[in-house]
Formats: structure tokens, C-alpha cells, sequence
């Protein structure tokens, strides 16, 4: 499983999401950081969502773009098992 996270430097939520997302131990899954700078289709939709989160099945870059599942924005307050329960949730679906 991959997670996609899209984000910007300088994005404080940003950073923090990708420091909770480094902190999980009880969930295999690669970490894929997307920065919306570098393409203007990414930036175009998130410029002002950023974090945001997604879910891909595949494995690689490729062929995830349009397979990919949007997560919903937890609260930046959120704990590392808070993440953890969410992510949990939509992996059993």
C-alpha cells in the first residue's frame, strides 16, 4: 500500500502530518511526498488544501494517478494512533 501525501515547503500541517506518518510502526505502508510546486496541474488543485492525503493500491507512480483514494483531512491536533485508527479504517475497505 502507498500513501500519497501532497504537500509545499513550508507548510507547517504539511510537516507535521509527514512526522506523524514517519512515526507509525503498526502499519506497512511506502510514504510517496508529492510537492505541488513542481507540477502546476498539483498546485492548480491543492495550493490551498495542502496537506492532502491520499491512498493508492499501486505500486508504483506510474499508474496511480486516477486510482487513487482521497483520505479525509484529519484534525492537525490528531495523535500519531488517531492517524493510525483512520488509516486502519480505510484499509479494511
Amino acid at each position: 500500500m502507498r500513501l500519497i501525501l501532497y504537500s509545499k515547503p513550508g507548510c507547517h500541517l504539511c510537516e507535521g502530518l509527514q512526522e506523524k506518518l514517519e512515526q507509525i510502526q503498526n502499519l506497512s505502508f511506502e510514504l510517496e511526498i508529492r510537492d505541488i510546486t513542481t507540477r502546476e496541474d498539483w498546485f492548480a488543485a491543492y495550493q490551498y488544501e495542502v496537506p492532502v492525503l491520499f491512498l493508492s493500491n499501486h505500486r508504483d507512480a506510474e499508474n496511480a494517478e486516477g486510482s487513487e483514494k482521497l483520505l479525509p483531512r484529519l484534525s492537525p491536533r490528531a495523535s500519531v494512533q488517531q492517524l493510525e485508527q483512520m488509516l486502519r479504517k480505510y484499509l479494511a475497505n
